[in-house]
């Protein structure tokens, strides 16, 4: 495929990804709470607007990027990441730094992904997430930057969502972090949250 082909990114390369790197790091230190993200793209589907603009503000040619099922299976997402970031498509979700997930329902369990070390805690992976919605609720969220607790929800998730994010809480500070790209927003579980069904 030639780069003519492929879809465009940001209209202004530096605007457009600070504004999303901003909302991304918003919404990781606020979690639970869903951040205006105006991705003002188009990708090739299946990769939503939200999640491509997130993996072109926060990837680069160092970042190996893991493609779910869904994702992998259409090639043009692979070249547009490629092309637009620099990143290396990597196999292996143990080797990635970013997991782009459009099914969450086949989400792979966390520990597949890099969990980070004790001397390294931030050499974990990073997953981007696609929803549908976001809801008012189904979980409720505790941790540094809520106060007290929040309600939170988005669809669909595993039916065993709040299990493998309290798996994932208990592992701190190493665990991957979540963020949720859904239509016109993105909200961060980071692994420091703690998370019930409520």
């Amino acid at each position: 495929m030639s780069a003519q082909a492929l879809a465009t990114g940001f209209s202004d390369p530096v605007d457009g990804a600070q504004a999303t790197f901003r909302a991304a790091m918003w919404a990781l230190s606020r979690p639970g709470r869903v951040e205006v993200l105006d991705a003002g793209l188009a990708p090739p589907a299946p990769l939503i607007p939200e999640a491509a603009a997130l993996a072109l503000a926060l990837c680069d040619y160092e970042t190996p990027i893991w493609l779910d099922e869904a994702l992998a299976a259409m090639p043009a997402v692979a070249e547009f990441l490629r092309f637009h970031t620099g990143a290396t498509i990597v196999a292996d979700p143990a080797e990635a730094r970013f997991a782009l997930i459009a099914e969450p329902m086949a989400m792979p369990d966390f520990a597949v992904f890099a969990q980070g070390t004790p001397e390294y805690p931030d050499a974990s992976a990073t997953l981007i997430v696609q929803v549908e919605h976001f809801t008012g609720g189904g979980l409720l969220l505790e941790g540094p930057g809520i106060e007290a607790r929040a309600s939170f929800g988005a669809t669909p998730l595993p039916a065993d969502f709040a299990a493998r994010m309290t798996t994932n809480r208990a592992l701190f500070p190493l665990g991957v972090d979540l963020l949720l790209a859904g239509s016109g927003g993105v909200a961060g579980l980071p692994r420091s949250v703690t998370v019930w069904e409520g």
